[in-house]
């Protein structure tokens, strides 16, 4: 389906919403029909709500837990390359001081 259809139906589905709105804000006068979109939506959204910032603190838990267990497995892991770089370093002797002769 082309983007532009997709456009009109959306408007059209926004308008018609709207409208049920307005017309339950002006007592039906468009409809006649003694539905309270508004009232009901209302309902409907204080019953939503509490579940909603359950599911929200639910996966923000899941986020942060998550983010912790990688951020251990990182040290983890940089504390193992550490490890291997010095087992893999070369061993190199200290330069020899010498001994430095004053110029008179």
């Amino acid at each position: 389906m082309h983007a532009a259809v997709k456009v009109i139906i959306g408007i059209i589905i926004l308008v018609i919403g709207l409208g049920l709105f307005v017309d339950s804000a002006y007592n039906n006068a468009i409809t006649g029909v003694e539905i309270h979109w508004l009232e009901n939506f209302v309902i409907v959204l204080t019953g939503i709500i509490p579940i909603f910032l359950i599911l929200l603190g639910l996966f923000v838990i899941w986020l942060e837990v998550d983010e912790l267990k990688a951020e251990k497995e990182f040290k983890v892991e940089e504390e193992k390359e550490k490890a291997r770089m010095e087992i893999t370093k070369p061993v190199t002797k200290p330069a020899k001081k010498t001994a430095r002769r004053r110029k008179r």
